[in-house]
């Protein structure tokens, strides 16, 4: 299934080219501490956490409690898992391959 994005453009596509070009975790590792700021990349890792939970079907507070998210963001992570572009669910279900 070809998916058409919302932020589709050729900077963002070159964004995603450079990901799929790395081999392994060290390499993102490198990557992604020198295009992110700590705070960037630990946003990002909380939310794949709350989505894991959320599949889970633990509550908002077990989630909040577990992850320090926000109940906002608990609620935007949700939001996309049950009507976004299924990009948590494509994640997560190749992580549980």
């Amino acid at each position: 299934m070809n998916y058409t994005s919302k932020v589709k453009d050729e900077h963002i596509d070159e964004l995603f080219e450079a990901i799929l070009k790395l081999d392994d975790m060290n390499e993102c590792y490198r990557f992604f501490e020198d295009i992110c700021t700590i705070k960037e990349l630990k946003s990002i890792a909380q939310r794949l956490q709350v989505a894991k939970l959320l599949r889970k079907h633990k509550t908002y507070n077990e989630i909040e409690e577990k992850t320090g998210a926000s109940t906002a963001t608990i609620s935007r992570i949700n939001r996309a898992l049950n009507y976004g572009a299924d990009g948590y669910n494509l994640v997560l279900d190749k992580l549980e391959e």
